[in-house]
C-alpha cells in the first residue's frame, strides 16, 4: 500500500483473505508511479472506521461476509455524511440471484463485479469510477474558484458544469458498454452464449473451494456429439453451427439456472453441478440429456440425429484441481466413445491406466515408424483350376522390441484408433509400391498386383491421392497395386466412399471387398461399387455356426451338388457360401475364399465353384524373400 495522500484510495473489503489479495494485487503498483492507494479490510466493521478517516474514490465491497454483511456495511457507509456519495462495487458469485442483485442497487451499489474475477474487468471498473472521482474532485475545486469570480461569471460556470456533466455522463455510459461488450468476449462462447473454457475453469475452481469448505461433492459432464463431423462435412458449418447452437439451448434447458454449461469448442461441451448429495440425480441429468440429444434436430427443412457421448468426474474423489476433473470427465468419455456411441460412463482409477497404456501404445508406433520396425509380410491368393498364385496379400507385422513379433490381429485393431493411422497407411502403401518395384526390377515378367488393406479412416481423407501418388512415384503400372476394405466398413460409410471408390476406379486401381457376407446389409450396394472381387468372411471357413442359412436355400444347394461331403465340411453355412459364389457371380465378381486351412475346406469350395482361395493350406503369411523361394518351390509363381 502507497503512502502518497496524492494518489486516489481505493478501498477493499473482503473476509476471505485470499480474494483479497488477489484483488489487491490487480490495483497495485509495484512502480514507482503507482495509479492507486489501496486499502485492505476484512470486515465491515473495519470498513466504516477507514471511511471516517479517509476519502476513497471507490469501494469493492464483498456481499457475503459474517456479522456485518456488504447490504449493512453500505448502508452504513453511506448513512455518514462523508462517505455518502462514495460509489460502492459489490462483489459476488452469484450471478443470477436478481433478487440480491435489486436489494443490492437498493443499498446504494452503483455496480457488481461477478466471479469467476476476470482481471480487466476490476480494472476496467475501478478505473472508470476513480476518473470520475477525479473528474468530480477536479470540478469542485473549479467551482470553488468560479464562485470568487462575479456573478456575470457565474452564470457560464454553470453552463460549463452542465456541458462537462453531460459529456462525462455520455463518457461513462460508453465505456460501460465497452466494458460489457469485452466481459462478454471473455467469457463467453461466441456461437453459442455459453460460457468457454476460460470462464469454466475460473467457476470450477471457485466452485472446489466452496465444496471443500461446505463438505459438499460436485459433478463435471464431458459430453461430445456423436457423428457431429460427418454432418459438418457433408451439410457445411451453417448446418453444423445451427445444430450446435440447438443443442447448447437443449442442455440449458435440461440442467438447473445454477449450474454451468460452457462450450469448450468443435461439439465438445462440459456441465457443472454443484451440491449433488449422490451420483443418482447425476446419473438422471445425465440420462435426460441423452435421451434429449437422441430426438431429431430440424435444421433448415432437414432433420438430424446426432446422440450424445458422456464423461462424468466427481469432486472430491476423482480429482482436487479443476484441470484433473476436467482431464478425467474427457478421458470417461473418450472410453465411453470406444465402447458405445450415446453412453454415459464414470471415470474410474482404470481409465488413467488404459490411458498410460494407450500412450505407451502412441510411442511405441512413433518409435516403430522412426526405426524401421515395420516390415510387410505376403500371402499368396492361389486359383482353384491351375494351383498358381494370382495375386499377393499385404500384412502388416511389427518387430516390437520387447514383445517380438506380432501378428497384425495383434495390434492392427489399436492403430485404427492412433493418431498414427494416416503415417502408418502411407508407410504400408509406399513399402508395398517399393517391394513390387523390387519384385520388377529383378523379374521383368513379375505381375501378380499386390492387395493392400486399408482402414475406412484412410478412405474418408485425401489418403486416396496419396494412393495414385506413390504408385506413380515408383513408376507402376495402376494395375500393380489393389486396395481391399472390410464390407463392415463400406455399409457404414457408404455414401462418403462411393466418390472415393470412383476415384481409384477411374485411376484403374482396382477394388475388392473383403469379408464379404459378414453383413448381409451390404448386398444391396454391391451392384453400385466398382468391385473386382469379393473374400468370402474366414467365419465360413471355421465350422462356424455364426450365421444360419434358410432351410429353402439348404434344400436348393443339396439338390444341386448332391454332395453330403459339402455338409462335412461346412454343417451350417453350405447354403450361404453357395449363396454368396451364386450373388457375386451374377455381379461378375471373382470370389475368393479366406482362411482355407484342410483339403476338405479346399474340395468343398472348389465344388462350390469358387475361383481362389488363401490360407495356411498353401502359405502362411510371409516375408518378401521367403515368400518368393516359396513359389518358386512350388512351381506356382
Amino acid at each position: 500500500m502507497s503512502n502518497d495522500d496524492s494518489l486516489p484510495k481505493v478501498l477493499i473489503v473482503n473476509d476471505d483473505a485470499s480474494t483479497l489479495l488477489a484483488l489487491s494485487g490487480l490495483l497495485e503498483d509495484p512502480s514507482e508511479n503507482p495509479k492507486y492507494e489501496v486499502f485492505t479490510v476484512q470486515s465491515g466493521e473495519e470498513a466504516l472506521r477507514k471511511v471516517l478517516k479517509h476519502n476513497f474514490a471507490v469501494i469493492l465491497l464483498d456481499v457475503s461476509m459474517p456479522t456485518m454483511d456488504g447490504f449493512e456495511t453500505a448502508e452504513a457507509i453511506h448513512s455518514h455524511p462523508r462517505s455518502a456519495s462514495v460509489p460502492i462495487i459489490f462483489v459476488t458469485a452469484y450471478y443470477g440471484d436478481e433478487f440480491n442483485r435489486l436489494k443490492g442497487y437498493q443499498k446504494g451499489a452503483a455496480d457488481y463485479l461477478f466471479a469467476p474475477i476476470i482481471p480487466k474487468v476490476v480494472q476496467a471498473k475501478v478505473a472508470v469510477f476513480v476518473e470520475l472521482n477525479q473528474k468530480n474532485l477536479e470540478l469542485e475545486r473549479k467551482t470553488r474558484e468560479l464562485e470568487a469570480i462575479n456573478g456575470d461569471l457565474r452564470i457560464r460556470r454553470l453552463q460549463d458544469l452542465e456541458s462537462v456533466n453531460a459529456a462525462l455522463k455520455t463518457e461513462v455510459q460508453e465505456r460501460k458498454l465497452a466494458e460489457e461488450r469485452a466481459t462478454e468476449l471473455a467469457t463467453r462462447d461466441t456461437l453459442t452464449g455459453l460460457f468457454n473454457r476460460r470462464s469454466l475453469l475460473e467457476r470450477l475452481k471457485h466452485s472446489i473451494i466452496h465444496a471443500n469448505r461446505r463438505k459438499e461433492g460436485l459433478a463435471l459432464m464431458f459430453l461430445d456429439l456423436d457423428k457431429f463431423k460427418e454432418i459438418n462435412d457433408t451439410y457445411g458449418h451453417e448446418v453444423g453451427d445451427e445444430l450446435l447452437k440447438q443443442v447448447a439451448e437443449h442442455l440449458t434447458s435440461v440442467v438447473r439456472e445454477s449450474d454451468m454449461v460452457a462450450r469448450l469448442g468443435g461439439d465438445e461441451f462440459v456441465i457443472l453441478l454443484e451440491g449433488f448429495p449422490d451420483t443418482s440425480d447425476v446419473v438422471k441429468i445425465a440420462k435426460k440429456i441423452v435421451q434429449t440429444n437422441s430426438e431429431p434436430h430440424l435444421v433448415g427443412s432437414q432433420q438430424f440425429k446426432s446422440s450424445a457421448t458422456i464423461g462424468i468426474s466427481f469432486y472430491p474423489q476423482d480429482g482436487n484441481t479443476a484441470e484433473d476433473l476436467l482431464k478425467n470427465a474427457d478421458l470417461a468419455m473418450y472410453h465411453a466413445k470406444q465402447k458405445e456411441r450415446g453412453s454415459i460412463q464414470f471415470f474410474h482409477e482404470e481409465l488413467n491406466a488404459n490411458e498410460r497404456l494407450r500412450n505407451e501404445f502412441e510411442q511405441d508406433l512413433k518409435h516403430a515408424l522412426e526405426h524401421n520396425e515395420l516390415e510387410l509380410f505376403y500371402q499368396p491368393v492361389i486359383s482353384m483350376t491351375s494351383g498358381k498364385a494370382t495375386s499377393l496379400e499385404a500384412l502388416l507385422y511389427w518387430h516390437h522390441p520387447r514383445n517380438g513379433l506380432l501378428g497384425p490381429s495383434e495390434f492392427l485393431s489399436r492403430v485404427t484408433q492412433s493418431t498414427h493411422i494416416s503415417a502408418i497407411g502411407e508407410w504400408v502403401i509406399n513399402a508395398a509400391c517399393a517391394q513390387v518395384q523390387k519384385w520388377k526390377s529383378a523379374d521383368d515378367t513379375f505381375n501378380l498386383p499386390v492387395t493392400v488393406n486399408l482402414d475406412i479412416q484412410h478412405l474418408q481423407s485425401d489418403f486416396f491421392q496419396t494412393i495414385s501418388d506413390s504408385i506413380a512415384a515408383h513408376n507402376l503400372n495402376p494395375s500393380a497395386i489393389e486396395i481391399e476394405v472390410a464390407e463392415a466398413a463400406v455399409v457404414r460409410d457408404f455414401s462418403k466412399l462411393k466418390d472415393v471408390f470412383q476415384f481409384l476406379n477411374e485411376k484403374d486401381i482396382k477394388i475388392n471387398l473383403d469379408s464379404f457376407g459378414a453383413d448381409f446389409s451390404s448386398l444391396s450396394i454391391l451392384k453400385t461399387l466398382p468391385l473386382r472381387k469379393v473374400k468370402i468372411a474366414p467365419c465360413f471357413m471355421q465350422n462356424g455356426k455364426k450365421i444360419q442359412g434358410s432351410q429353402t436355400a439348404t434344400k436348393k444347394i443339396t439338390e444341386k451338388e448332391a454332395d453330403n461331403s459339402l455338409l462335412a465340411v461346412f454343417p451350417e453355412d453350405t447354403s450361404l457360401v453357395a449363396a454368396l459364389h451364386a450373388l457375386a457371380k451374377a455381379l461378375h465378381l471373382d470370389v475368393v475364399a479366406e482362411g482355407v486351412q484342410t483339403q476338405a475346406q479346399f474340395d468343398a469350395l472348389k465344388a462350390l465353384g469358387c475361383n481362389e482361395y488363401q490360407g495356411s493350406l498353401f502359405s502362411k503369411p510371409l516375408p518378401a524373400d521367403e515368400l518368393i523361394r516359396h513359389l518358386q518351390l512350388a512351381r506356382v509363381a
